[in-house]
């Protein structure tokens, strides 16, 4: 890519290394968040404000979750996937998290914060519906700025934005990142994952194509962070495997699709679906097709058809 990659971009990048689908930078790579315009653009350090078309959407769909869930404890990965469904037919837009590094932004300053809720890549949908469901399980009224601090406790490592750097490039790091806070529950280990122990290093090796890399010190910084995974194998349930453990798979489930692209963990994330007969499929943001989803592929079918995939991360989100 000629653009700066996001772990959303990365995953669009690796496209390019024969995966099928497009994922945040390395999942780091789905492409990235909306532009100015559909969610608004925001200074170094500071925070996107949303259009109107983001805020009424905020509303309504928090609306329409807390009327679905009145006097009943639905689980949060379900009124996630209930915002990805309120989201079907929204466009994907990709590159939008570098804006303010073409814009001359600083890599090594504190980043400003991309919210929409117009467009999607695959993570920020993933990062958006959730936010969504979280806000709506409050008692207070929505708010623009509720919701991209749901956003920033999910994208960035600690849940504190700091520079390029501090975001969660690797989509593997953003699931063992959260477990650690509650956020979500790996399940890689008890649906029978296997462990990938490769070490991550596709940003370093393909350093030309991310342009925040060009700054030495954000290289090592990254680099480091690609060192510190080494001992955190991932754990990854495989393809022929997912048809044995699909009925422990839960609507709303967090899906990261692994591959064998080396120093990539995976190349595309989406939502587990059960649709009304039960048959379980993919909820996405896809580069193919360009808006959000539901697959027609049942989610073994889908992984299957996937240039050099590996199998499934799935993690439940939580709180």
């Amino acid at each position: 890519m000629t653009d700066p990659l996001s772990r959303r971009d990365l995953l669009r990048n690796a496209a390019a290394f024969g995966a099928a689908l497009a994922l945040p930078a390395p999942l780091l790579a789905c492409a990235p968040r909306a532009p100015a315009g559909a969610g608004g653009a925001a200074g170094a350090g500071g925070t996107t404000t949303g259009g109107d078309p983001d805020r009424a959407r905020l509303a309504a769909w928090t609306a329409a979750l807390r009327a679905d869930d009145a006097g009943r404890a639905t689980p949060l990965g379900r009124d996630a996937a209930r915002v990805g469904e309120l989201a079907a037919g929204t466009p994907y837009e990709a590159y939008t998290l570098e804006a303010y590094l073409r814009a001359g932004g600083s890599p090594s300053r504190t980043e400003p914060l991309t919210l929409s809720l117009t467009r999607f890549d695959c993570v920020s949908l993933v990062e958006g519906c959730l936010a969504v469901a979280r806000v709506a399980r409050e008692a207070a009224p929505p708010t623009w700025e509720r919701f991209g601090r749901e956003i920033e406790r999910m994208r960035y490592r600690g849940g504190e934005r700091g520079a390029y750097a501090s975001r969660l490039h690797y989509f593997s790091e953003w699931i063992a990142d959260g477990g650690r806070r509650g956020l979500v529950r790996d399940l890689g280990a008890e649906l029978g994952g296997a462990e990938d122990a490769r070490p991550l290093r596709f940003m370093t090796e393909h350093r030309g194509s991310y342009p925040a890399l060009a700054d030495d010190g954000v290289f090592e910084r990254i680099a480091a962070v690609e060192r510190g995974l080494d001992a955190r194998p991932r754990r990854v349930v495989p393809t022929a495997r997912i048809p044995d453990v699909a009925d422990r798979i839960e609507t709303g489930d967090v899906l990261a699709f692994a591959t064998s692209i080396p120093g990539l963990d995976v190349t595309h994330a989406a939502f587990a679906y059960r649709d009304a007969a039960g048959v379980l499929r993919v909820l996405h943001a896809p580069l193919s097709g360009g808006a959000v989803e539901v697959t027609r592929s049942t989610l073994p079918e889908y992984v299957a058809a996937i240039r050099r995939a590996t199998g499934i991360l799935v993690a439940r989100p939580l709180r």
